[in-house]
């Protein structure tokens, strides 16, 4: 069965509908969305509620950082625009939306999968897995095989085996990666709504239960449509220049 990886999705709906459709012509048999369906973005309820459908009809959705501060406030360690949209974001939800958010689980297991937004050695704490000693640390902290975590914005891909040390590839979007069963691994597909490596288009991976493959993806969209909504709803203009040079 082919999985779709879809985190970060920030309030984005150009780019997750991008996404979306580029996964069914994968032909993606499920989903997986890895946190932060708010923030930033100008369609936080549409994104909610498209999310919100996908689980009731078997879809997998944890929580991210954004979607907590929304019901809960910002915290301080989040950056100033950040904190600047989780106020508007909230007044944009309905009391459903908002439960839905609030009741999401911090990191879901399906079999030898674990799906976190941030990692799995302190899901609350919101860290970045930003290199092979943050990845190793994420992977010894579960039995399962296979880590899938978003958070970070880029695309990456870290492996660990016997005796202990950690490993990282550089995917490249469109290549299927054959994962070894000798290793544990640990996918972060990249942002659909937000990419930060320099690279606008919206970002997600397919990984195939079957044939234990991952294939990372690149999708673009109508970009600019999606900074003019941000500047249409008054946010902070940064975010709209960031949706146009993906940094």
């Amino acid at each position: 069965m082919k999985v779709a990886l879809v985190t970060d999705l920030h309030a984005n709906r150009e780019a997750v509908d991008a996404v979306l459709a580029h996964a069914r012509a994968q032909d993606a048999q499920a989903w997986a969305f890895l946190g932060d369906f708010v923030g930033y973005g100008a369609d936080p309820a549409y994104v909610v509620d498209l999310v919100r459908e996908h689980v009731a009809h078997g879809a997998i959705a944890v929580q991210g950082n954004h979607d907590l501060a929304t019901v809960l406030g910002p915290s301080e360690a989040m950056r100033i625009e950040a904190r600047a949209v989780i106020e508007w974001t909230r007044a944009q939800l309905d009391d459903a939306q908002l439960d839905f958010l609030r009741n999401l689980p911090l990191q879901r297991q399906r079999g030898e999968q674990l799906y976190v937004h941030a990692n799995a050695n302190a899901p609350h704490d919101w860290e970045y897995v930003i290199n092979a000693g943050c990845a190793l640390r994420s992977m010894l902290a579960t039995e399962c095989r296979f880590t899938f975590c978003g958070h970070l914005h880029e695309q990456r891909l870290f492996h660990a085996g016997a005796p202990g040390g950690a490993g990282e590839f550089m995917p490249k979007p469109g290549l299927s990666i054959q994962l070894r069963t000798d290793r544990q691994w640990l996918v972060i597909p990249g942002s659909t709504g937000q990419p930060r490596d320099g690279n606008a288009a919206a970002a997600y991976a397919v990984f195939d239960d079957e044939q234990l493959s991952i294939t990372y993806h690149r999708v673009p969209y109508d970009h600019h449509l999606a900074a003019e909504k941000v500047r249409a709803a008054g946010l902070p203009l940064r975010l709209a220049a960031r949706l146009l040079t993906g940094r």
